[in-house]
């Protein structure tokens, strides 16, 4: 038995304490901003089996590449596990699978190594990514065995289509992480590809970087996965509607969202989540003028989870009170008033850098670099130099840099704000600028641990990398008491919230 089984299921992903911008509200109509956190568990002792398709250009212009392709490629077949399966399809101007999912046994890893041995670049010139892409979602609409299995994309060419038009493959059932292999790829098509799928992301590969270091990453993420279908629900309080007018969720985020007309009920559907990933929804609720003419605590809405692991649904045991109390004089928000407060402004300053590295980068398209760069500047000057906003500031700073020249735009910036504004938008960790990229933004675990072990097979192609298995093992060694924390920290959550409940009846009592 692997050792990706073991551990309880029990506590894999729960909704972290609500943080309000500000601690009351009046009991005239007023608005109410919180923060709905869903955080995984760090421990990877439980994770989902994956199913990986790799669609990999093989076209004539990836000839001085090959080698570099086929490093990184070593380097995910090295990692995966006998509970995982591999497809590879390649293209150029046309498309072929080479091999159907397979588990990837000793023999073969093996088989797949030789595979890789005798692969060139061939085709005629053209490059057709549809093809491609088309060929690797057959494989995994084709897949017969699906539970406790992720199914997976990744997508590597360096050049431009130059046949068909990829953009109209509907792939929103799968997640496709796509790479750009070279600064000459057509990052647009690729970011397109990326967000259109279900949970995938875009990332850059400049010219002269290694592949291994962008496919590390995404890897990681994908061996580590602990829960899939992962939704968040908002419902209104119906007992206390004379409290809640709307709720709305704050946009710019890469989820589809449902509402129920006749309820109201809002349904965020996030696909995956990796062990150590956290998802952040930040809502507006209006309220209503209050119907009660004292001060109280008004019970807004419940969020709740559900999402499947090990091949069963599970459901959050006590859903997330989202409560405000109301009084006649409310206390007026002073930004860092408390610790909550302070984390919800920055997650809303994390936005609003997202949102100026997305205008930045329409000015820059529309050849405005300097309208560009004054929208960074103007950004940077809002970023606090706290430890939580220092990563916000290099990634700014970065941009701005990568905006200086139309050639320098063209070259690296539009790839790297791209990727940037796929990783805000996902929250999900996205490679901005190669090996030597240093805002790790949403960044886990086990993807620093992947990126030092891919700097180091880039150095010595022949060494023998420690497969997922053997980095499991490592992890439950060095905090044996991860696989459990989960389910201490609900215990203790629910206890705590019984005393606070206990306290509330006493006081209206008293």
């Amino acid at each position: 038995m692997h050792i990706y089984t073991a551990g309880s299921t029990k506590s894999l992903v729960a909704i972290n304490q609500v943080k309000y911008l500000k601690d009351n509200a009046a009991l005239t109509a007023d608005t109410v901003t919180a923060e709905v956190e869903i955080k995984a568990t760090n421990s990877t002792a439980v994770r989902e089996g994956l199913d990986l398709v790799a669609i990999l250009d093989v076209s004539s212009r990836m000839a001085t590449k090959m080698d570099n392709l086929k490093n990184a490629m070593k380097f995910v077949i090295m990692k995966l596990t006998p509970v995982d399966r591999l497809s590879i399809v390649v293209f150029s101007d046309g498309a072929a699978r080479l091999n159907p999912l397979r588990s990837m046994t000793p023999e073969a890893q093996k088989d797949l190594m030789a595979l890789f041995d005798g692969l060139k670049a061939h085709g005629h010139g053209g490059t057709n990514i549809r093809v491609g892409l088309e060929t690797g979602l057959a494989v995994v609409a084709g897949r017969a065995n699906t539970k406790a299995r992720t199914p997976n994309i990744f997508l590597v060419t360096d050049g431009i289509q130059t046949i068909s038009n990829a953009k109209n493959v509907d792939a929103s059932q799968v997640a496709i992480y796509t790479f750009g292999f070279g600064n000459d790829s057509d990052h647009n098509l690729l970011s397109d590809i990326a967000l259109n799928s279900h949970g995938g992301v875009f990332s850059a590969v400049p010219d002269g970087a290694n592949l291994s270091v962008p496919l590390s990453q995404m890897l990681a993420g994908l061996l580590t996965v602990v829960g899939q279908g992962l939704q968040l629900t908002l419902t209104p309080n119906e007992d206390e509607g004379d409290d809640v007018d709307t709720i709305v969720v704050a946009p710019r985020t890469h989820y589809t969202q449902t509402v129920d007309p006749t309820t109201g009920v809002i349904t965020i559907s996030f696909g995956t989540i990796f062990a150590g990933e956290s998802r952040k929804v930040v809502i507006t609720i209006n309220l209503k003028k209050s119907t009660k003419k004292t001060e109280h605590d008004a019970a807004l809405a419940e969020a709740e989870t559900i999402f499947t692991a090990q091949g069963k649904v599970h459901n959050q045991r006590a859903p997330r009170d989202i409560t405000i109390l109301r009084v006649t004089n409310p206390s007026q928000l002073v930004p860092g008033s408390s610790d909550t407060s302070r984390e919800l402004q920055a997650e809303l300053a994390r936005r609003a850098e997202a949102e100026a590295i997305r205008k930045a980068r329409l000015l820059a398209d529309a050849g405005n670099l300097d309208g560009a760069r004054y929208t960074l500047v103007n950004a940077l000057e809002d970023v606090v130099l706290s430890d939580g906003q220092k990563l916000l500031r290099a990634e700014l700073v970065q941009v701005v840099k990568l905006m200086d020249s139309k050639v320098m735009y063209e070259s690296k910036g539009r790839a790297y704000a791209l990727v940037s504004e796929a990783s805000h938008g996902r929250q999900r960790y996205a490679c901005r600028g190669g090996e030597d990229d240093d805002v790790r933004l949403f960044s886990t675990p086990r993807m620093d641990s992947y990126l030092e072990q891919a700097k180091s097979f880039e150095k010595d192609p022949t060494v023998t990398v420690a497969s997922a298995d053997e980095d499991v093992k490592k992890e439950v060694e060095a905090n044996p008491l991860a696989a459990i924390s989960g389910d201490l920290a609900l215990y203790l959550r629910t206890a705590i919230e019984a005393l606070q409940g206990m306290r509330r009846i006493i006081a209206a009592k008293a």
